[in-house]
């Protein structure tokens, strides 16, 4: 088991939330506007911690495409950053053009990433040429904020669930989690985290199992060295033994993030979430799916219709790790010549969700009650809300 104690790494993008943890913050210039964004660079996880600072889209671009900064929650607030840098450069309407189509393209599955976009744009677009830069800095910093936010909420919602599991067993609950939805994918707090961090801090006992998540190992790279800072008890396991946990009744829930939700309740999430699901209905174990509404995606009928990013072969066919010399080192692990396939996500029906998590309370993952939720504020979400009777653990 490994445990550590908590190291918090401060986040100060908006003075509200400066000591909840984030992978990104603002560098203010004298005027008090951001003059830019410095992220936490993840390739370099979990060996070393280092700052970058993005000056303009085109590095924003850059760091969204290779994965310097990843997770569909952060991925939207840094490309809100980038339009905001590219408008201080050009803030005609070419040029807005130009930076929301080389934002968008860096990564097609996250939908976070085209509502930030959109979002800005819709601020910006109506403003006189001098005072776009200025209201999209802003609105930026007002979508960072909100994330927070609902990182914070998802936590609360997610915690009650955690405690209703922890009343009916002895000895801490045993959360299954896969890929990264911690802070470092988010603005701050993460999202299928977020409930974990604050069970933690109230004292109810976890042992999370984390997921190594092949091919680029953000659970074993990202999610344990996130939990050993917070002295969250987890272990490490390979990708294939969810199932093996789940059967052996060593998991009491299963939680994960997603990249975006389809009207009827599909969920996308990183490659390998599907087959836990599969695993966890068959074994009564409670899947749910942390969804900032910034991730539902109401113009798509169903998973079938999200676009699944096809990464580099290269990912699948080498493994980056530290050597005995303490250097970070690069090896093949396939023999010469093999070819690849990487998509970089998969999709999850509905049905196998127990319920999806999210700033406005917990709902079931159902088209009527997702538009509900949208359109009618909160009391549809209340009115969808999934009760503790559907949960799922039949054991």
């Amino acid at each position: 088991m490994t445990s550590s104690a908590a190291q918090p790494i401060p986040n100060p993008v908006g003075a509200g939330i400066a000591n909840v943890p984030g992978p990104l913050r603002v560098l203010a210039d004298s005027d008090g506007q951001g003059a830019c964004i410095e992220i936490i660079d993840q390739r370099l996880l979990p060996h070393r911690v280092a700052w970058v600072p993005l000056r303009d889209a085109e590095a924003v671009a850059t760091a969204i495409g290779e994965m310097w900064l990843r997770g569909a929650p952060l991925i939207g607030a840094a490309a809100a950053f980038g339009l905001a840098l590219a408008l201080r450069r050009e803030p005609g309407d070419a040029a807005l053009a130009a930076a929301i189509d080389r934002l968008a393209a860096t990564r097609p599955t996250a939908v976070n990433l085209a509502w930030a976009l959109e979002r800005v744009r819709r601020q910006v677009q109506p403003l006189p040429a001098a005072q776009r830069s200025a209201a999209a800095w802003l609105e930026a910093v007002v979508i960072a904020e909100e994330d927070v936010s609902a990182n914070a909420a998802i936590g609360e919602h997610g915690l009650a669930l955690l405690r209703a599991i922890a009343r009916r067993r002895n000895g801490p609950v045993r959360v299954l989690t896969h890929c990264n939805a911690g802070w470092l994918a988010t603005v701050g707090w993460g999202t299928a985290t977020a409930p974990l961090y604050k069970a933690h801090a109230a004292g109810l006992p976890l042992m999370v199992w984390v997921d190594e998540t092949r091919p680029r190992n953000q659970g074993a790279s990202l999610t344990a060295w996130e939990l050993g800072r917070a002295g969250v008890p987890h272990r490490l396991i390979a990708d294939n033994a969810g199932g093996h946990l789940m059967r052996r009744g060593e998991v009491d829930f299963a939680i994960v993030g997603c990249d975006r939700v389809a009207a009827n309740g599909d969920v996308c999430n990183k490659i390998g979430t599907y087959l836990k699901a599969l695993a966890a209905h068959d074994n009564g174990v409670p899947f749910y799916v942390a969804m900032p509404l910034s991730t539902l995606d109401l113009a798509l009928p169903d998973g079938d219709a999200i676009p699944i990013e096809e990464r580099s072969a290269r990912e699948v066919t080498h493994l980056a790790g530290r050597n005995a010399q303490g250097e970070v080192v690069e090896v093949c692990v396939v023999p010469e010549g093999t070819t690849a396939a990487n998509p970089a996500f998969d999709v999850t029906p509905a049905r196998l969700v127990s319920g999806l998590i999210t700033e406005r309370g917990v709902v079931a993952a159902d088209a009527a009650v997702l538009r509900s939720l949208v359109e009618d504020g909160p009391a549809g979400a209340r009115a969808g809300a999934a009760p503790e009777s559907t949960t799922g653990d039949r054991r």
